[in-house]
């Protein structure tokens, strides 16, 4: 039997990108990415008050398809529309609150700190990502030529990048960059630091500068590089800005440490994800006393897969 197809629909961030091919992989389609774009004035409506028309979006030029699996505010009208012009039965699977009537997709899968309830919700502790354990796995061995050759444990620093909420200036940086070097004065370990696609270049060159030749610095975007460091850090140290590479470490199930900013505006949400993250034992707060714990590795991805194959006999 063939496998169904699907088409993603983000606006190309990495995180949504994560998110949906994450789905798409657990469900096992064979499946292509689309950018979407909306048109003119519809870039700053809401969906819930835009119309379901190829008007709102630039057109995707796919039509054979069984699945779509969507993530954020701008393929929400997009996903609806495309369902309701097939001419086949459509399954439309949104990932995040899509703020608009839950009856336009038969599955909405989004964080239990986005606090949504209904019939075809499926809630998530955490985001769904697309790492799986066996990558991790694969990747241990990349990182050897790049860290310093000796006996230090290597702790890793996940760095995502400037938001709404939370500001990269050079003062947040100095403050979480500080904790590391009472840190490692302590402690001794290899410091390895990995950039995301939202890291500033002048974070990236910061770190370089504060931490100098005796740790590790990864100049640039490298899935391998950090795919690595997962797997040969004994600590993972993740900023807060990023709900979806904290959710990513939990599936190593080592200890994390959630690198706080002072939000420019209220975060409840995020600090809701944050509260449930310490309270299933995943998480601490970088500064805090430095131990060894254990939990159950967070592998949402697959559950939520399997929840929704039994649903739709896939």
């Amino acid at each position: 039997m063939s496998k169904l197809k699907g088409i993603l629909l983000t606006q190309g961030m990495h995180g949504m990108i994560s998110q949906v091919e994450g789905l798409a992989k657990a469900l096992d389609i064979d499946f292509i990415h689309c950018k979407v774009e909306t048109n003119n004035i519809w870039n700053i409506i809401p969906p819930r008050l835009s119309p379901i028309s190829q008007n709102v979006y630039k057109k995707i030029d796919q039509t054979d398809f069984d699945l779509i699996i969507s993530c954020g505010r701008k393929s929400v009208i997009p996903s609806i529309h495309l369902k309701s012009i097939s001419n086949k039965k459509i399954v439309n699977i949104h990932i995040q609150d899509p703020k608009v009537d839950f009856k336009y997709f038969d599955f909405i899968v989004a964080p239990e700190h986005d606090a949504i309830e209904g019939d075809n919700v499926i809630s998530t502790k955490g985001a769904i990502h697309y790492l799986t354990k066996e990558e991790i796995s694969e990747n241990k061995e990349y990182l050897n030529s790049f860290i310093k050759k000796d006996n230090r444990k290597v702790w890793a620093l996940v760095l995502g990048g400037p938001t709404k909420y939370y500001d990269y200036s050079t003062k947040n940086m100095k403050h979480i960059f500080s904790i590391f070097y009472k840190l490692l004065k302590k402690h001794d370990f290899q410091l390895v630091v990995i950039p995301s696609m939202r890291t500033p270049l002048s974070t990236i060159h910061y770190a370089k500068e504060f931490f100098g030749e005796n740790h590790t610095i990864i100049m640039d975007v490298d899935k391998k590089a950090y795919l690595s460091a997962l797997a040969i850090s004994e600590n993972i140290v993740v900023t807060c800005d990023s709900s979806s590479m904290i959710s990513e470490a939990a599936l190593t199930g080592k200890p994390i440490y959630v690198a706080n900013i002072l939000p420019k505006k209220n975060d409840t949400r995020f600090q809701r994800f944050r509260n449930l993250f310490r309270e299933l034992n995943i998480t601490r707060n970088l500064g805090e006393e430095v131990e060894i714990w254990n939990y159950e590795k967070l592998d949402e991805t697959n559950r939520v897969a399997k929840l929704i194959k039994e649903k739709i006999q896939l």
